[in-house]
């Protein structure tokens, strides 16, 4: 297989991947197959949600027990300007174009996350498990965080993050509702982050990914 066709090929599983992970394909609510569409978010936020700023998606190469490895790594800012205080509690995956559905924080060591918070250099930034707890209202309560993820495919053509814990809004949906065997789905309001990682990624240095995509999804 050439590299054009080998290319089409991955786009491909990137676009099936995607639309199974963010609910965009038709379900089947019934044996009879009727169906509808996948939820979607409210046009207007209707339940508290937080501000949103994200930072640069990078790449990171740290050493550990003799061996450099690479690390995908995601700043970001969170603000309460909904009012009150609201518990803040992220949960953050990576999808490479390979399918393979990574939580983040897992095999990155304390070493790796110190190391890469370090080089950072900012003092309000808080680690994944730091961050978790309530956040006042105003911009003078923002809260810096990071979310790290190991670079398991450094050939990517493409990684997509999606980021929960900042919104209260849900929606549940039953799948087989006339069946035997109904079941019931919850999906929550999620940001949806997909960058271009084109070429080998081993000599992408420190320069960020570029950001192809930024929306709200039902997952």
């Amino acid at each position: 297989m050439n590299r054009s066709s080998e290319r089409q090929n991955r786009i491909g599983r990137i676009q099936r991947a995607l639309a199974g992970a963010v609910c965009a394909m038709t379900l089947l609510t019934s044996t009879t197959s009727t169906a509808v569409a996948a939820p979607e978010p409210a046009p207007v936020a209707t339940q508290w949600e937080f501000t949103f700023e994200p930072g640069p998606l990078r790449l990171a190469w740290v050493e550990e027990n003799g061996q450099r490895n690479p690390y995908f790594y995601l700043t970001y800012r969170v603000t309460n300007h909904w009012g009150g205080v609201k518990l803040f509690a992220p949960d953050v995956s990576l999808m490479a174009d390979n399918a393979n559905v990574r939580r983040s924080g897992r095999g990155v060591s304390s070493a790796v996350t110190e190391e890469i918070m370090r080089r950072l250099r900012n003092p309000l930034l808080e680690s994944q498990i730091d961050i978790v707890s309530n956040v006042l209202e105003g911009v003078e309560h923002a809260r810096d965080g990071v979310v790290i993820w190991p670079a398991e495919d450094l050939q990517a053509d493409e990684v997509t993050v999606f980021f929960a814990g900042l919104s209260g809004e849900f929606q549940s949906y039953i799948v087989g509702r006339d069946s035997e065997d109904p079941r019931r789905y919850t999906l929550r309001k999620t940001m949806m982050l997909r960058y271009a990682t084109p070429g080998q990624l081993a000599g992408q240095g420190d320069k960020p990914f570029e950001l192809i995509e930024k929306r709200w999804v039902m997952r």
